[in-house]
């Protein structure tokens, strides 16, 4: 547990964690965002091996059934009184957002032991005499009367996340040429590690760099199996006290260091595009916790594209800037590989569950480092590198995961 420069002293660690299996159509009961809450929060406390009367922070995204008060919303319903509630809208971010919250919570002792949790939010019941709101059509932009995408972008059909995507692919590839079938392999090499991981919407379905390439064109240049597979799920996990962790079922993972960046909301406003938020965070991170790209195990980066994660990759210190698709096409991205990379198979293929997608990250970084991937475990891990993305690289955060 050493400590970096300022920020967390590692001494608040995730003990328990928990990922629903990845599903194309709902058949769980749990069709309430808060049903689906409660579900993950005892699935995390069994998980931990510790008793729910610890448990005294929670931390959530939103609920479908209550717009406003979600932490107390969540305690009341959980019969779970808290000292420490917090709701975080970060986007993709926001998972990675909560664990070093959480964190930061444990440390100061506002509390023992926190829970962050995030349902799959795509297939919540509604009443017939209230119909559901429209789908939000508009991505990372607003529709509002008032907003600046309302009034400078939306009339310009600049809308979505697709389109946005595209443009920062485009403008790389102005800048630095673009090599197609290295983006194409961060998706095959994601596929392989879910073809080990029975839980992944993509388990048994190999792919080829091929397949990518021959897949419909969704925005010029990003393929269609470049883009995440939306699937009902959830996700969680309890980070506590180094107390509790002693007692936890499992090897404690240290939450070691953290950054957080927020620059712009849509890319119309961004000063530099090719510079993207975790350029800032993952520095600050791998400072708090005193260690280097080079210490990195396993990475759980954000891969909502296949380049948001070529540029994280750069951006993050992995390699220098323009040079990504050599990297990769250098590295085996696999969990059998000289640089593991969303081991079960990341948004890609395990699928994006909604908001809990990010948290997605963050469990497969966890479970790795308590030794619990089973066939995609990567050997001897001890350090992880976690990345959060919202919006259209507009907020991230990173974080830096041990073991003892």
């Amino acid at each position: 547990m050493s400590s970096g420069q300022g920020g967390l002293r590692g001494q608040a660690a995730i003990v328990g964690i928990a990922e629903l299996p990845a599903q194309r159509k709902q058949t769980r009961p749990e069709l309430f965002t808060i049903d689906q809450y409660a579900a993950l929060a005892a699935m995390v406390i069994d998980d931990a091996g510790l008793d729910g009367s610890v448990i005294n922070g929670i931390v959530c995204h939103g609920i479908a059934e209550s717009d406003m008060f979600a932490p107390a919303t969540l305690s009341e319903y959980l019969g779970m009184p808290v000292d420490f509630g917090e709701r975080v809208d970060l986007g993709g971010a926001t998972s990675a957002g909560m664990v070093w919250r959480a964190a930061a919570a444990v440390e100061l002792g506002l509390c023992d032991a926190v829970l962050a949790l995030v349902p799959g939010s795509t297939m919540v019941p509604h009443s017939q005499r209230r119909p559901p709101a429209p789908p939000a059509w508009y991505g990372a932009s607003s529709n509002k009367f008032g907003s600046p995408q309302a009034e400078y972008e939306i009339p310009y059909g600049n809308v979505g996340q697709n389109a946005p995507y595209a443009q920062i692919a485009q403008r790389y590839r102005a800048l630095y040429g673009y090599d197609a079938a290295a983006l194409a392999k961060i998706a095959v090499d994601q596929r392989t590690n879910a073809c080990a991981h029975p839980d992944a919407v993509f388990h048994g379905a190999p792919l080829t760099i091929d397949d990518v390439l021959s897949s419909p064109m969704i925005a010029d240049p990003i393929h269609m199996l470049e883009t995440v597979m939306r699937v009902q799920g959830g996700a969680g996990v309890l980070i506590a006290n180094a107390d509790l962790a002693a007692q936890a079922r499992h090897r404690a993972v240290w939450v070691k260091g953290f950054g957080e960046h927020i620059a712009f909301k849509t890319p119309t406003y961004a000063r530099d595009m090719m510079v993207t938020p975790v350029a800032r965070s993952s520095a600050k991170a791998f400072a708090m916790a005193g260690l280097t790209q080079a210490d990195v195990d396993v990475a759980s980066i954000y891969d909502c594209y296949t380049i948001t994660v070529l540029m994280t990759l750069e951006d993050a210190g992995f390699c220098p800037k323009g040079q990504g698709a050599r990297w990769i096409n250098d590295h085996d991205l696999t969990f059998g590989g000289d640089f593991p990379l969303n081991t079960a198979g990341g948004q890609l293929s395990f699928g994006q569950a909604g908001m809990a997608g990010g948290m997605h990250h963050v469990v497969d970084a966890a479970r790795q480092v308590m030794g619990r991937s089973l066939a995609a475990q990567v050997s001897g891990c001890d350090v992880a590198f976690v990345t959060g993305t919202g919006g259209i690289m507009s907020e991230q955060v990173a974080l830096v995961l041990g073991g003892d």
